[in-house]
């Protein structure tokens, strides 16, 4: 909505009548305490100003309505019947900007505002809903909104400004205006059936990977790309496996796995929120695989107060949130995304 053409609106159908009764707060709280005294000496006092200066503004207030607020009986003062009508509604007013006055200076010091959080990896969609959950308590003020999404997406959601923080496993931006630093490296972990041969196994030579049929998450994913470059280090050329199959999610090559369709390469966050024990790890010699998760925040718009508060938080706690999700079950994790608002 344009703001500055609903304000031409507004004006433009304001009335003369209304344009002359625009009032001052300040003087119709002289009006209030005058009101409440029926004394100007006292109103003075009161408001720390010279008496002449309350029937100054009295008298304003009155010429600016086209009425008398205020009778003079002798030495005394009485409100008028006009008075009487306006002191409801002034009392309302000056409260009212006293509310505002008040929540102004409030959120100078509450962190306020709306994050967009967008993550692309299978560990990260774990970690996000403890590490927003925790920031949510200490900042409840502030909005949050989760989007898992392609890892492309993400990306470029962050170079354009449109994600405010990424958790991934990319740490290069094409666009080159986002900032990332490593916030974890988790485990890769070979898993198998119970019933395959290699459960039964201390340890697994290199070499036999070639003899194996393997499920794959897809080309472009971090998954494969850090076992690819985990394999090369053992001798092991991922591109001359037997994959017969591709798979679009760690959550479902772990499940394959345990129906009995193959081995396969997973994140051991993975492994332990969805098949805990009903699939094997296999040990193969030399072989240590990690994936790194890269924190990243947008960089093409200056940070929000919101933007900045939750950089320092997630670089503080990272580890205590890393800590809780990685051994709580996958039902409290849920449970704790359920408990702050996540808007689309």
């Amino acid at each position: 909505m344009n703001m500055t053409g609903l304000g031409n609106f507004e004006e433009g159908n304001r009335s003369p009548a209304a344009e002359r009764t625009m009032l001052n707060v300040h003087q119709l709280n002289v009006f209030v305490i005058a009101a409440e005294t029926l004394n100007f000496t006292q109103t003075a006092k009161r408001l720390h100003l010279t008496q002449s200066s309350v029937s100054q503004h009295i008298k304003s207030l009155e010429s600016q309505l086209g009425v008398e607020l205020f009778e003079r009986k002798g030495r005394s003062l009485e409100i008028t019947d006009a008075g009487i009508v306006l002191l409801p509604m002034a009392r309302e007013i000056v409260e009212g900007s006293i509310r505002v006055a008040e929540q102004m200076e409030l959120l100078k010091d509450e962190i306020h505002g709306h994050l967009i959080v967008g993550c692309n990896t299978a560990p990260g969609k774990y970690i996000l809903p403890v590490m927003l959950a925790k920031f949510h308590a200490r900042y409840p003020l502030v909005r949050i909104s989760c989007q898992v999404l392609p890892p492309q997406q993400v990306q470029d959601g962050l170079a354009e400004g449109d994600i405010h923080f990424t958790l991934s496993n990319f740490e290069d931006s094409p666009q080159d205006t986002g900032e990332y630093q490593l916030y974890l490296e988790e485990p890769i972990e070979l898993v198998a059936p119970l019933s395959h041969p290699w459960a039964q196994r201390e340890v697994v030579e290199p070499e036999e990977l070639y003899e194996e049929q393997f499920i794959m998450r897809e080309k472009n994913s971090g998954t494969y790309r850090n076992t690819a470059k985990g394999l090369m280090d053992i001798g092991v050329d991922i591109e001359k496996l037997d994959i017969f199959m591709e798979i679009g999610t760690s959550e479902a090559l772990a499940l394959a796995v345990e129906q009995g369709l193959g081995v396969g390469f997973v994140s051991k966050m993975v492994l332990e929120k969805i098949c805990p024990g009903r699939v094997a790890v296999v040990n193969v010699r030399d072989m240590e695989i990690l994936q790194p998760i890269y924190l990243g925040r947008q960089t093409a718009f200056p940070a929000t107060s919101a933007q900045a508060a939750f950089w320092e938080f997630v670089r503080e706690a990272g580890e205590e949130i890393y800590e809780a999700v990685r051994y709580r079950p996958m039902n409290e994790i849920e449970a704790s995304l359920s408990k702050i608002k996540v808007k689309s």
